[in-house]
């Protein structure tokens, strides 16, 4: 099988000593990215990565293994029918044999030291189901639009809450605990990561490596553009959870679930002025007033939740 071994990492443990870890980088398209993001894994630190190249039905099979083949000569390649990114993130994670795993978009790019850092800090810590970093925003061009800004979280409240950013592309989970929720949901297409952090923070631990250690790649066709789409998804979610923290009785986590309802509906209205901004001033002023009108539907009470939380902080 396969192994990437870059050279050895000074004062690390032999490679027999330390964890394999599968990298699964999921793409259904050649990205003009996706070589940048296989080169910054080629290019890791650590002596034992395993990087697993899932094509979920891209147009051009071809392209993706030439891509592969330049950019990252010892990753294998998984050619499926489409099934969208959940899915072929859990046929990656079957086809891992590290007990680490990173799951990796195709404009993701990884900083050398990322999965050495985050793979020493999980190793020394037994209990932590998993391990984020600081992830940086990035434009198509490189240019770090925003600065890792992410906080250690207390406990599965704080994770609940959302009270930081723990995203797939700044993510590293044991593939065992993994498995043992049951991986991505198959039926989300956004926001899946948010579903599967909530599902391992009722495992265990999450420990933080707060360096920089990771960029996501903000661009015209990423998801995380479809403002929309995303807040109904993240509601989803989060009510699925609310209700299962219900049915258990755990007052704690549903208190911490309702507040991490009322962000997104905040979100709501952040990602529809942005939007509406924009349509504003390229002249689409009915474009502009269907983003107000979808946010006032939505998420109604979030302006005065907005004003309340200032008012309480004394802004």
């Amino acid at each position: 099988m396969p192994v990437h071994s870059a050279g050895r990492t000074e004062g690390m443990p032999p490679s027999s000593a330390i964890p394999l870890v599968s990298v699964v980088a999921a793409t259904n398209r050649v990205s003009p990215f996706f070589a940048e993001a296989l080169r910054s894994l080629a290019a890791q630190t650590y002596p034992r990565v395993e990087i697993i190249v899932v094509d979920d039905g891209s147009p051009d099979p071809s392209s993706v293994d030439a891509t592969v083949e330049v950019a990252a000569p010892h990753a294998r390649v998984l050619h499926r029918a489409a099934a969208g990114v959940s899915s072929a993130r859990n046929a990656g994670a079957a086809a891992a044999n590290g007990d680490l795993i990173v799951f990796f978009d195709d404009d993701d790019v990884a900083h050398p030291e990322r999965i050495a850092t985050q793979a020493g800090l999980l190793t020394t810590t037994p209990s932590a189901v998993a391990c984020y970093c600081g992830l940086r925003t990035i434009d198509a061009q490189g240019r770090v639009l925003v600065e890792a800004d992410q906080t250690v979280v207390a406990d599965r409240l704080d994770i609940a809450r959302r009270r930081t950013g723990i995203l797939a592309p700044n993510l590293m989970v044991r593939r065992a605990d993994f498995h043992a929720v049951g991986g991505f949901d198959p039926a989300l297409s956004l926001a899946e990561d948010l579903d599967l952090v909530l599902k391992l923070s009722e495992r265990g631990v999450f420990v933080f490596a707060p360096q920089a250690l990771s960029d996501y790649r903000f661009h015209s066709s990423n998801n995380t553009s479809r403002h929309r789409e995303l807040t109904v998804s993240i509601r989803h979610i989060v009510r699925a959870h609310l209700r299962t923290a219900k049915e258990a009785g755990d007052s704690a986590l549903a208190g911490a679930h309702r507040e991490s309802l009322r962000a997104n509906s905040r979100f709501a209205w952040w990602g529809a002025l942005r939007h509406a901004r924009i349509e504003a001033r390229a002249g689409h002023l009915a474009a502009a007033a269907s983003d107000v009108l979808w946010a006032l539907t939505i998420a109604p009470m979030a302006p005065l939740d907005a004003v309340a939380r200032r008012l309480s902080r004394g802004d």
